[in-house]
């Protein structure tokens, strides 16, 4: 695999993304990984410099955008360090440039990093209708297995993988997807998860989603199915749209009352204590609704809480009679003839508590019935930036939800696992 450590901390797999000028490369890495609408791409500049990329998911990326006029001659950096071609050809141009250029850099990719994986994406596939794209499409394939057979034969056998793609539908995020499995080292683990998962909690399928581009890193072993991939892409992106409006209580800080006094900031009680007056709390003003002249003193008078979020006051109880068991240390010499020990060396500060984690899930019920029939599809944030989406009968999330819960904590631990030893392969030497 082709990696590189340009970045500072972590060794990166490099994407070329080529085409023609005009092709749609620009738009494709804006869609994916910038979150930018369709609409707007029509909007985007033309490419004139190289742009590098970076994405962290399961393995982090470097994406290279080339314009449209490079050539062998004018890559700042040899094959041999990608791992991916991706080759863009608007299927609505004229294809003997493109094509030509194309089985220029797939011989030399061929000869010089044999391991390479070569894709040709064949975009804008929208625009045309379904009997013309297809025509298109197979006409292209064609064209190219063609051109490298006749310059030699022994090149009919480069495996080179053709997608219709289009930024309008999901064929892009699918395609990619696609591609990205092939530089996953850990993608036969994590199907393995998803294989168990699917068997213990009765799934029909399941996708591991990168939550920030809607590419699904990982599915279980049946077939993926193109609807219910969209129907998965379109609750993910629907949950992205509104998760950041909602907050999790239990890991906001406390709106309320501030955080109780600790033990050093609690006036402490001193040998007089016993004898001290206990100080009484200020009383607070009645409200209208309960004032003295309508209370009845034969009465319980529950007590009123005030309309101000102020905390309550804070009231010193008396010592206990007896003598507390550990003194403080304080008291001891105050009273004592010799001399006081020398304080012992600082300890190590404790270490710091762990930050506490919020994985927020999700479920939609789809085509329920009045017998409990249909599928639900589920949601829940696995680590940061991956989640399971999987499809569960009705029927099944209804009555064991608590067990498909059950299952999830255990995908999670797994995949958790997985993505550190990712990160530890990947890590940039100190001093490399």
């Amino acid at each position: 695999m082709a990696r590189d450590s340009s970045h500072n901390d972590v060794i990166r797999t490099k994407i070329l993304l080529l085409g023609m000028r005009r092709s749609g490369k620009t738009s494709i890495r804006q869609v994916l990984f910038n979150d930018l609408s369709p609409r707007e791409t029509l909007y985007l500049e033309t490419t004139t410099h190289l742009t590098k990329h970076n994405f962290d998911t399961v393995i982090p990326l470097e994406i290279w955008d080339c314009p449209g006029d490079t050539t062998l001659d004018t890559l700042d950096a040899p094959l041999t360090q990608f791992a991916t071609m991706i080759f863009v050809i608007d299927i609505q141009d004229s294809y003997q440039q493109p094509i030509q250029k194309l089985v220029d850099f797939v011989i030399t990719a061929y000869q010089e990093n044999p391991s390479m994986h070569l894709e040709v994406f064949v975009h804008k596939a929208d625009v045309l209708t379904e009997e013309y794209k297809f025509e298109n499409f197979k006409h292209i394939q064609q064209r190219v297995l063609s051109e490298l057979t006749y310059i030699n034969y022994e090149y009919e056998q480069i495996p080179i993988n053709f997608q219709l793609t289009s930024i309008y539908d999901h064929t892009l995020h699918d395609a990619f997807s696609r591609s990205l499995h092939k530089l996953i080292d850990s993608l036969p683990f994590l199907e393995d998860l998803l294989n168990v998962f699917c068997s213990n909690s009765q799934a029909t399928k399941a996708f591991l989603f990168d939550t920030n581009s809607r590419l699904y890193v990982a599915t279980d072993a049946s077939p993926v199915d193109p609807p219910t991939h969209n129907l998965c892409s379109d609750y993910l992106q629907t949950l992205n749209a509104f998760g950041p409006l909602y907050k999790s209580v239990s890991t906001s800080p406390s709106r309320m009352y501030p955080p109780p006094p600790t033990a050093s900031q609690q006036p402490s009680a001193g040998p007089s204590a016993p004898n001290s007056p206990r100080p009484q709390a200020p009383s607070r003003p009645a409200t209208r609704a309960h004032s003295p002249a309508q209370a009845s003193p034969y009465q319980y008078q529950s007590p009123q809480i005030s309309d101000s979020l102020l905390p309550p006051p804070t009231t010193t109880s008396p010592a206990p009679l007896s003598p507390p068991t550990s003194p403080p240390l304080a008291s001891v010499s105050s009273y004592s003839s010799t001399p006081a020990a020398p304080d012992p060396a600082p300890s190590a500060p404790p270490p710091p508590e762990p930050t506490p984690r919020f994985y927020p899930c999700a479920a939609a019920s789809l085509s329920p019935t009045a017998a409990g029939a249909g599928t639900t599809l589920t949601y829940h944030l696995v680590a940061p930036g991956l989640a399971l989406l999987a499809l569960v009968p009705a029927g099944v999330f209804a009555a064991r939800r608590g067990l498909v819960e059950y299952n999830v904590v255990f995908f999670r631990e797994g995949v958790q696992e997985i993505c550190a030893v990712e990160r530890e392969t990947r890590r940039v030497p100190v001093g490399a």
